[in-house]
């Protein structure tokens, strides 16, 4: 979760999000968010442009002039009154500008896939995606080597999904790859999936169980968190036959770990005493 600070200054860019989201069709949307992420690209090429934009102690008219030079005629109106948005806003570093243009970005492929009706579908591929990379060593190097070309990476990630994911799924996971806010790329990944959950007012649980469970046990299970929690919340469950047994569940910093294989670990510490 971002520090309070950093949700403050997006609130203003967020609410507008939200109103064009409503007023445009996904589309234009997807077309937006692709002039938004270009200005994150541009961004992260040129740090002194990112730090003169950022830069709290310039008056905010002269930031926004210097946005609307640098993008007049090569981006649209609405990409353009989002952008001004965010560079108006207070920035502690650079950086956080740069990760809020890309959050941007995401958010408005997110819209559009919301609009879709594919949102969920989104965030259920992202997540099976980020578990193909995080079992398979040899694939998780070769996208996250960054000797190579992102271009190069991202051919791998379109021959991977294409014709099965979402086409926001793979313009996605292909975001992960320049490391989403900073991130590595299966934290990108994850933090691409809690954003499509937050699309929906939902939070994510991560639940790891020794063998799959029954649709029945799920709904039960996302019930229970629902009510802790007082949201809706999505499941990303992962088998994994060496927990022996039981059930682990995280929330956000919340970890609820009743496997047998972290009660074994525990009898062998108290034992080693």
């Amino acid at each position: 979760m971002e520090p309070a600070a950093i949700r403050e200054a997006y609130a203003p860019v967020k609410q507008r999000l939200d109103e064009l989201a409503a007023s445009v069709d996904p589309a234009r949307l997807r077309e937006i968010a692709d002039e938004v992420l270009t200005v994150a690209g541009l961004l992260t090429r040129e740090p002194r442009l990112r730090r003169a934009l950022a830069d709290i102690s310039r008056p905010t008219e002269a930031r926004v002039n210097l946005l609307r030079q640098l993008l007049a005629g090569k981006v649209s109106d609405d990409t353009l009154a989002l952008l001004t948005d965010l560079v108006g806003a207070r920035w502690a570093v650079p950086s956080e500008l740069l990760s809020a243009t890309e959050r941007l970005g995401v958010d408005l492929l997110l819209a559009a896939a919301e609009r879709d009706g594919e949102l969920i579908d989104v965030e259920d591929q992202l997540f099976r995606f980020g578990q193909i990379v995080e079992g398979n060593q040899q694939l998780a190097l070769a996208l996250g080597d960054p000797a190579v070309e992102v271009e190069r990476r991202a051919e791998l990630v379109r021959s991977l999904l294409e014709g099965k994911a979402r086409p926001t799924t793979v313009r996605l996971a292909e975001l992960s790859l320049t490391g989403f806010g900073g991130r590595s790329l299966l934290s990108a990944l994850t933090r691409l999936v809690e954003l499509a959950a937050a699309r929906r007012d939902a939070s994510v649980a991560y639940v790891v169980m020794a063998v799959a469970p029954t649709e029945a046990e799920e709904r039960a299970l996302a019930d229970k968190l629902a009510q802790m929690y007082g949201r809706q919340v999505s499941l990303k469950v992962e088998v994994k036959p060496e927990v022996i047994g039981g059930v682990s569940v995280r929330v956000g910093s919340d970890l609820y770990d009743g496997t047998v294989q972290r009660r074994l670990a525990e009898a062998r510490t108290a034992l080693a005493r």
